[in-house]
């Protein structure tokens, strides 16, 4: 069986476990292909990511060659499909090659009666492309690549930016690092950097240590990774610690904080601070551990809920509060495609309720003159401005803080902007 197979059938089963089981890509793909060799796992992710991006698209073109829908135990064969027809549509790959690997990986996956059926769907794909895609594409439900009600709220949010949200969230996103200072300088890092792969550098910010790659790599190969040099942090979840604005001395609280990115940059920033990491979720939190270790970055990790902080609270008030709330992710759907499909509507409403009872939770701690930093990686307005607006509201003592560039009280990045995820921020200080 040829690794060409074994990588479709692999994307189809990743496939099936997200959009039939409800699991995520980041559960699935290790799963599936934990026993491949580093270029056959790079296709996976490659068709799985593609496949998710522009799946109403695909569905529309597999239904127009299959009679009537695959389902139960033949339901992986449409994944299969749709494995090919991403390859034949969007992905370049040899049509010969791409059509005879799908074909094959439907032995793989054991169901070799229905070989002819899947060969039948992609030749007749094949032929008819030309014809089929301009119909397809210019199709308003198939455009944006959205679940409906998720598209309506952006475009209700953002009439004159709905386009360019959908195709920011369709497309690949840039890697950025950030430079750790309290081991290496960023002129030094960006030399070693240069001399082991010129061509890689993109835009630098030097005076931010933020670079971005022309390319993703495996971060474990670059220049300084065992010496704690850089992290991988998106530029827009890079402004977090920055807007924390802390001071060495200061007690500072990381709420929410796994994996940690955030964490290392406010120690990074502040090294003398005292910096507590607090995530609900213990397997986490191994994460932020490992993270400080390879940064050689001290802090104090808790495991608890910040809603409920009379369980690990030791009542001492914070300088600053950062509190990067559970959010429905819509401002990074282009690193995690498969949040389109895995989101509901309810679940707006119950993250809305969890942010309001962790900022309720946060308030008290936080000494009078400290400042609290608002942090989501959504776009949509009622986790974000209205949230920010309803807590200033209930909390007289609390001041609105200029966070944007702008000068204005919150500041909205949307997917793509400045080469960065989607992210919101507000600053609020508590009054003396």
């Amino acid at each position: 069986m040829s690794k060409g197979a074994a990588s479709r059938a692999a994307a189809a089963r990743i496939l099936c476990d997200v959009l039939e089981k409800g699991r995520s890509l980041s559960q699935a793909l290790p799963q599936h292909t934990e026993n491949m060799e580093s270029r056959d796992r790079a296709m996976v992710q490659s068709l799985c990511y593609g496949v998710l991006r522009h799946l109403p698209l695909l569905n529309a073109a597999i239904a127009s060659f299959v009679s009537k829908p695959l389902k139960k135990d033949l339901v992986i064969l449409h994944h299969l499909l749709l494995v090919g027809a991403y390859q034949l549509l969007f992905m370049g790959t040899s049509e010969h090659a791409a059509v005879a690997a799908t074909v094959e990986a439907t032995e793989v996956l054991k169901k070799r009666r229905q070989k002819g059926l899947v060969n039948a769907v992609l030749r007749n794909l094949q032929r008819q492309r030309d014809a089929l895609l301009p119909k397809l594409e210019t199709n308003p439900n198939l455009q944006h690549g959205h679940p409906r009600w998720l598209a309506e709220l952006i475009e209700q949010a953002y009439p004159a930016q709905a386009q360019e949200i959908f195709t920011a969230n369709n497309a690949q996103a840039p890697m950025w690092l950030r430079v750790n200072t309290q081991q290496v300088s960023v002129a030094d890092f960006i030399a070693a950097l240069d001399d082991f792969a010129p061509e890689l550098r993109g835009e630098t910010m030097s005076d931010a240590g933020a670079i971005r790659l022309n390319q993703a790599v495996d971060v474990r190969q670059l220049p300084g990774f065992a010496e704690g040099w850089f992290s991988v942090q998106d530029i827009a979840a890079q402004q977090a610690a920055r807007l924390l604005a802390g001071k060495n001395a200061e007690r500072i609280l990381d709420c929410c904080a796994a994996p940690g990115g955030k964490t290392a940059h406010i120690l990074e920033l502040t090294p003398d601070a005292t910096v507590h990491a607090l995530d609900v979720d213990e397997q986490r939190l191994a994460r932020v551990r490992e993270n400080l270790q390879r940064l050689r970055l001290p802090a104090t990790v808790i495991c608890g809920d910040a809603a409920q902080p009379d369980q690990w609270w030791d009542s001492q008030l914070y300088d600053r509060i950062l509190l990067d709330a559970p959010c429905s992710a819509t401002g990074v759907i282009r690193r995690h495609p498969d949040i389109k499909w895995l989101r509901r509507p309810s679940d707006i409403a119950q993250l809305v309720q969890t942010q309001h009872e962790l900022l309720d939770a946060l308030w008290p701690m936080l000494r009078p003159g400290g400042r609290l930093v608002y942090a989501t990686c959504s776009i949509l307005p009622a986790e974000n401005k209205e949230q920010i607006e309803a807590f200033m509201q209930r909390h007289n003592d609390a001041i609105a803080v200029p966070t944007a560039p702008t000068g204005a009280s919150y500041w909205q990045r949307l997917p793509g902007e400045q080469g960065g995820d989607g992210f919101f921020y507000a600053i609020v200080e508590k009054q003396l």
